[in-house]
């Protein structure tokens, strides 16, 4: 059994399709390279031949970590989140203390975190420290390069 992972029905669809390209597009790619490759003859010299094979292990392995997201994937039900306290999917406004800079962080499974677009994990310090508090709450994050305050300025969706 995996871990679960939270996702939005956007992001569990987004997987889907990148799997089932994988395994219908990609896939029979690279068997076709590595039959081409076969028949030029000496496989013990054969660079090309190396080259898919290794392609194709890289490619099962991704196909067995994306089939492994989608069999523990949980689909966030957004009509039941709400901006009581922080929660997956809520975008939390933040203050850190210290410098006096506000960021806002949407809090997301690790397949959608994406730190460009303001998007977190929950499985990350930070967002770990945000999840079940509530507006006005100052949180303590522990970085790697000391501890952090937050204090928690707004939470919506």
């Amino acid at each position: 059994m995996g871990n679960i992972h939270y996702l939005t029905a956007e992001g569990l669809d987004k997987l889907k399709a990148e799997l089932a390209h994988m395994i219908s597009v990609e896939r029979p790619a690279i068997s076709r390279a590595i039959a081409e490759a076969r028949d030029k003859g000496d496989l013990s010299e054969n660079a090309e031949y190396d080259a898919a094979r290794e392609a194709q292990g890289m490619l099962e392995l991704k196909i067995s970590q994306l089939q492994d997201l989608v069999a523990n994937a949980r689909v966030i039900d957004e009509s039941k989140l709400n901006t009581d306290q922080v929660q997956m999917l809520n975008k939390v406004k933040i203050k850190n203390l210290k410098t006096g800079a506000v960021v806002t962080y949407m809090i997301t499974g690790e397949s959608e975190a994406n730190l460009k677009e303001g998007k977190i994990a929950s499985t990350t310090p930070i967002g770990k420290a945000l999840m079940g508090k509530k507006k006005g709450e100052v949180v303590d994050v522990q970085v790697p390069n000391g501890l952090l305050k937050f204090e928690i300025l707004d939470i919506t969706f």
